[in-house]
């Protein structure tokens, strides 16, 4: 996600409505500004994320999201990560 999505407790927020959707993975910053996550669940709950990541918490401006399909990484609870160095 691009736009004002870090320092607007994006990550955190993430966190809480994954755990509500039951849906396991992570997401973290990233150095450039954008936030990154993967989402593993039932398919109408990994769909509910992707539709709250689009708006993000309410002090978040989000300009684009990208989703891209990938194989299930097993995943069993959902975190977030350190930003990668």
């Amino acid at each position: 996600m691009s736009g004002r999505v870090q320092g607007v407790f994006f990550r955190d927020t993430c966190r809480r409505e994954a755990l509500a959707a039951g849906v396991t993975g992570w997401v973290r910053n990233l150095r450039d500004g954008t936030v990154e996550a993967a989402f593993e669940g039932a398919p109408e709950a990994v769909d509910r994320m992707v539709k709250w990541s689009r708006k993000g918490p309410p002090d978040a401006v989000v300009y684009d999201t990208t989703v891209t399909d990938e194989p299930p990484a097993g995943d069993d609870t959902f975190a977030v990560l350190p930003t990668p160095r």
